[in-house]
Formats: C-alpha cells, sequence, structure tokens
C-alpha cells in the first residue's frame, strides 16, 4: 500500500495535546495542503486564520463552548494552534471549497507525526457579534462564514483505533 494510503486509513481524531508548539515548518506544509485542495471553479474560497496565542485561543474556547451552552470545557483539547477555515459566501462553492481545504490539512498534518482534530461551530462563532469583531480586529473584511477549525498539535495520547466501518457503504451501478 502506498503512502498516501496508509496516511487516509490511519489518520484519527487526536483530543489531547502537548502543550509544546508545532514548528513552524510543519504548520507551513500542512497550510500548504490546503491551499492545494480543489474548489469549485477553481476559486479557492477558503481562508485560513492560524491562531497561536494562548490567550486568543482561550477566548475562541468560551466562544466554542459558549454555543454549545456550556462552561469550564476546552472544545479545542488544549491544541496549541487552531487552524479557523472560513470560505468567502460569495463564492460557487464556499462550504464543500473549505471542507476540501480542511481534510487536506488533516491528512497533512498525520503524515507529518502532527495530531489533528476537526472542530465544529466555528460557523455559529463568527456569526455572533464578538467573532464579527474579531474578524474585523484582525482585518478580514468580505462575507465569510465560518465552516470548521482544524487543531493542530503533537499527540499526548496512544494512537486511537479505527471504529470498524459500517456494512453497505458503497453502492455499485454498472
Amino acid at each position: 500500500m502506498n503512502e498516501t494510503m496508509k496516511t487516509l486509513l490511519n489518520r484519527r481524531s487526536i483530543r489531547k495535546y502537548k502543550s509544546e508548539q508545532i514548528k513552524d515548518e510543519e504548520l507551513n506544509a500542512v497550510l500548504e495542503a490546503g491551499k492545494y485542495a480543489p474548489s469549485g471553479a477553481n476559486q479557492q474560497s477558503a481562508l485560513f486564520i492560524v491562531v497561536q496565542n494562548k490567550n486568543v485561543i482561550e477566548k475562541l474556547s468560551k466562544m466554542n463552548a459558549a454555543v454549545m451552552g456550556k462552561e469550564n470545557i476546552d472544545p479545542y483539547y488544549g491544541a496549541p494552534t487552531i487552524i479557523l477555515v472560513l470560505a468567502d459566501e460569495s463564492k460557487a462553492t464556499p462550504i464543500e471549497d473549505a471542507s476540501l481545504a480542511l481534510g487536506n490539512m488533516y491528512s497533512a498534518a498525520y503524515s507529518l507525526g502532527i495530531g489533528s482534530c476537526w472542530i465544529h461551530r466555528t460557523k455559529e462563532m463568527f456569526e455572533s457579534e464578538e467573532g464579527k469583531a474579531l474578524l474585523k480586529e484582525w482585518g478580514i473584511k468580505g462575507d465569510y462564514i465560518g465552516v470548521g477549525s482544524c487543531i493542530l498539535g503533537y499527540p499526548d495520547c496512544d494512537h486511537p483505533k479505527a471504529a470498524p466501518r459500517k456494512d453497505n457503504f458503497v453502492v455499485m451501478v454498472k
């Protein structure tokens, strides 16, 4: 089996991280993989916001937890890097484009020995006034929709085993 297939079949979501920050070259490789994801009409609608500042991560964590109606939890599992993925709503397929970019980033991270996990509620976070204010503070203009967050870090746990795949996953029409 080639390395790409091994990566695709073995990558799992990681929910426990070491506090050590990932290396810039690893982060840049993950971002590059996201940039080269397919996009509708090659419009490249995805936008990546990289957050490594602990205070900002704490603020984002509280915002994300608030969407769930919870307090005192960290939806980002202590990951030292968060890539917020938004997409330009005016493009042909913004959600699909950003989702493909996220998928590429998770596979790239695994191939580099970096743990990752998709974190939801990015849409609701950046629909809020607080989220809109952050985008403005960061100099982001336009109509963007939050699609998902890619958390990254060095795993501080054993590699999870794959759950069994369901039956009847494929229907062949010939």
